[in-house]
């Protein structure tokens, strides 16, 4: 049976923001979620999908352009699905930013908020992450402009970005404006040198090859760490490659490698070897009054990926818990510890609890290396974790502040917070849909006094909330 053809949509106006960095346009009632356009376009969209109660189609021909529109300053913006929002004026992404944590606190939540603060801008919309983790394909992923161009292409490797929704296909990246430089010169760098050397790029699909994955971080402090995972060992190469990297780059501060066998890419459960330099580079948050916190990063240690914004958020979180100095802090969701110690200099004792292990020896050695010592640190699943013993062990909290993942709070946890109803919480998220949702197991003890949205990365639909509550 031949496939039904879908409709071309002539002149449709596109009216707002959807989920994932789509848009909205609406076509004899229902509901069109679009690729390719921004709100204020009049464009021909063709419809890719017809269900019922809504379609999906992707922009055919814009007819007038959005007066919000620009002119995307990366070459891989279509291709590449990181930065989804740089056909749009920065202005304009923060005013849906902010609508989208109305919608969400208001709409899911049932919340009754104060006024609403301006979303907090990124000081930096381009180069603001200190992260970026690159894969090695031999099947790279051809634009459509490179099939449509007829010349046979023989280079089929790429060193980039996954294409969103292929785990199999690789964009190759010659330019991104995420990192701060040297990251665009190190990977460029690995890639002509792969390219010279003949060496192997992993085959996703068929789990084998050599070249695997690069990570490259930077800090602040100008200190530089990367990481190059194998398949396989092969020693003679790997220490060419990694001795031309060095040369080339005499300012990385962590040159490390590691062989990864496995099915998936990650390095949780891996042996990391120093080629060059320390294990860690140090990252900073300057502490008013006191001197710069110091953090120890680890290949495998989680710190926020945009450090300027990390400080504002943190400086506001702790502006919210309103310290005095003498309030016990239980900070929830903890991490690597670096909220805890943001606050604990500025209070009685912080006491952070935490799922993974691995982070809670990173919060100790931050500890330690700030010579902080009214912090403690506990590792285990929240909802078992904060039981009465735990507050036995540890006192009420008089302040407490929350920062969980994008999935919020278990019912447990929320429950446990109720029960032990401290005056003050701050929620920190970066989902605010979830975030409505444990917010409004906790509106009938607590009060809203602060939304503050908070821009941590440009030129996406990602957004993070602040929220403060005093109980009534």
């Amino acid at each position: 049976m031949a496939k039904k053809k879908l409709p071309l949509l002539e002149n449709v106006p596109i009216t707002g923001w959807a989920a994932k960095g789509k848009s909205i346009a609406k076509v004899d009632g229902m509901v069109v979620f679009v690729t390719g356009a921004v709100p204020g376009d009049h464009a021909d969209l063709q419809v890719t999908r017809m269900k019922k109660s809504f379609a999906e189609a992707r922009l055919q021909r814009l007819v007038t352009p959005s007066p919000n529109r620009e002119t995307p300053f990366c070459k891989h913006f279509g291709t590449c699905g990181g930065c989804t929002w740089q056909d749009l004026a920065y202005p304009t992404q923060l005013e849906f930013k902010r609508q989208e944590v109305v919608d969400n606190l208001v709409r899911l939540g049932g919340l009754d908020l104060p006024g609403v603060q301006p979303i907090l801008a990124s000081p930096k919309s381009r180069f603001y992450r200190n992260k970026l983790e690159y894969t090695f394909s031999d099947q790279r992923w051809f634009t459509s402009e490179e099939l449509a161009g007829g010349e046979r292409i023989t280079d089929r490797k790429a060193l980039g970005y996954h294409l969103p929704g292929r785990f199999d296909k690789v964009i190759d990246i010659s330019e991104c404006w995420l990192q701060p430089e040297p990251s665009n010169s190190i990977r460029n760098f690995i890639r002509r040198y792969s390219a010279e050397h003949d060496l192997g790029h992993y085959h996703i699909r068929k789990h084998e090859g050599w070249l695997r994955t690069l990570t490259i971080r930077t800090a602040t402090t100008g200190e530089i760490m990367v990481l190059l995972a194998f398949g396989h060992e092969d020693r003679e190469k790997r220490e060419a490659l990694m001795a031309a990297v060095a040369k080339e780059f005499p300012a990385i501060t962590s040159l490390l490698w590691c062989i990864n066998p496995k099915k998936n890419d990650t390095i949780w459960d891996l042996d990391i070897h120093v080629f060059q330099g320390r294990d860690h580079i140090i990252e900073e948050l300057p502490d008013a009054g006191f001197p710069a916190l110091r953090f120890q990063i680890d290949p495998k240690s989680f710190f926020q990926t945009n450090p300027e914004q990390t400080l504002a958020m943190y400086e506001l979180v702790r502006q919210l818990a309103d310290l005095r100095g003498d309030e016990l802090v239980y900070d929830l969701y903890c991490g690597a510890g670096s909220i805890s110690l943001f606050l604990a200099r500025h209070c009685a004792r912080v006491v952070g609890a935490e799922i993974v292990p691995e982070a809670v020896a990173d919060a100790h050695r931050n500890a330690a290396l700030n010579s902080i010592g009214n912090v403690a640190f506990e590792a285990g699943d929240l909802k078992d974790l904060l039981d009465a013993s735990f507050i036995a062990r540890h006192g009420k909290p008089d302040v407490l502040v929350t920062d969980p993942p994008r999935a919020g709070m278990h019912e447990a946890v929320v429950a446990r917070i109720r029960e032990m109803a401290p005056p003050r919480i701050v929620y920190v998220s970066c989902n605010p849909a979830t975030q409505a949702r444990d917010l409004a197991l906790l509106k009938d003890l607590y009060r809203i006094t602060h939304v503050q949205p908070v821009d941590m990365f440009p030129h996406t639909s990602h957004v993070e909330n602040v929220v403060c509550l005093e109980r009534s």
